[in-house]
């Protein structure tokens, strides 16, 4: 009578088993959300691509990509609200010295694919050149700072540069009015400058070493990443994949961003995409690393142009432990 039960429940435990899911786990995908910090581009592709190839669930994760709000996404990170968010290696860099625990986890692109771009009617070909004209940012003190850091460093006089901020308004809608120059990626607005046919002066901010810094880069906060290591281990885990995947499939991950933004031009998209393919890692060992000395030239390099205050650790800064070697 015993081995009879025994017989029975191993055949009712088997049974049960094969009912639940073909053998599959039935636990539920921990909840993550990733802000974005802007609208949807090409450096956010290898996110929709995680997402939507079933990397992060594979990673046992349940991904929400939303966009920022007006006050940026660094908040909803610090405040606990987002688990990531893109943001940039100056944010970061001025959050840690005012004391907010946000850390980069991945870069995002190995080099600095930004710079100040206008029309060639403007004549604008070196930052000196800004002087008199006026630039269209979204309202950070950080861009401002910049910009005041390249006129005066190349003997111009920052007080006949206009800032005028114009939201999210894109570069050709901003310069089609009183913007007269932008600051863009060299892989977005750039490359829908070339397919319109719009002639642009563009001053790239890696020429100079030191302005050759990580941008984007995903962060998130210290207490995330020291609470629930496996989290982020598994989302930078499906992170790298997806981007690994637009390395190597430039117009498939094109449209899949696509779906993602329908409104998205998709000449535009497969074109940047390609550019991209070849800056994604650009070199490096794997996607997603950094290096200590980019954080430190540029901290130096802040702070002697007196735009950085407060103690700054670059070694605190960023880490590569959760990146997938």
């Amino acid at each position: 009578m015993k081995r009879t039960l025994v017989v029975l429940f191993v055949a009712v435990s088997t049974l049960a088993a094969f009912a639940g899911g073909g053998g599959e786990s039935s636990e539920k995908p921990e909840a993550v959300t990733v802000v974005l910090d802007w609208t949807i581009n090409t450096n956010h592709t290898g996110l929709y691509v995680a997402r939507d190839l079933g990397f992060f669930e594979e990673e046992g994760l349940d991904v929400s990509i939303e966009f920022p709000p007006e006050t940026g996404a660094a908040g909803l990170v610090l405040s606990g609200k987002a688990e990531f968010a893109v943001s940039y290696q100056e944010e970061v860099t001025y959050a840690r010295a005012a004391g907010n625990a946000l850390k980069a986890v991945a870069a995002v692109i190995q080099h600095n694919t930004s710079g100040f771009a206008s029309r060639s009617a403007e004549d604008i070909r070196r930052p000196r050149d800004f002087e008199g004209k006026a630039y269209g940012g979204w309202g950070s003190p950080i861009e401002e700072a910049m910009v005041r850091a390249l006129v005066e460093g190349d003997g111009g006089d920052f007080s006949k540069v206009k800032i005028v901020p114009i939201g999210s308004m894109d570069f050709f809608a901003a310069t089609a009015g009183d913007i007269d120059f932008v600051w863009i990626f060299r892989g977005w607005d750039g490359i829908a400058a070339e397919l319109k046919g719009i002639d642009i002066n563009y001053i790239p901010l890696a020429t100079e070493a030191v302005l050759d810094y990580y941008t984007p880069v995903l962060i998130a906060r210290d207490g995330l990443l020291q609470e629930n290591p496996e989290l982020v281990r598994a989302f930078i885990s499906g992170a790298a994949r997806g981007y690994r995947y637009a390395v190597e499939n430039p117009e498939e991950a094109a449209d899949i961003l696509l779906e993602a933004a329908p409104e998205l031009d998709r000449e535009l998209v497969v074109a940047s995409q390609r550019y991209l393919a070849g800056e994604y890692t650009a070199g490096a060992p794997c996607w997603g690393e950094m290096k200590l000395e980019v954080w430190e030239r540029y901290a130096e390099w802040l702070k002697e142009n007196g735009l950085l205050e407060g103690e700054f650790v670059p070694e605190a800064a960023f880490t590569n432990e959760f990146l997938p070697r």
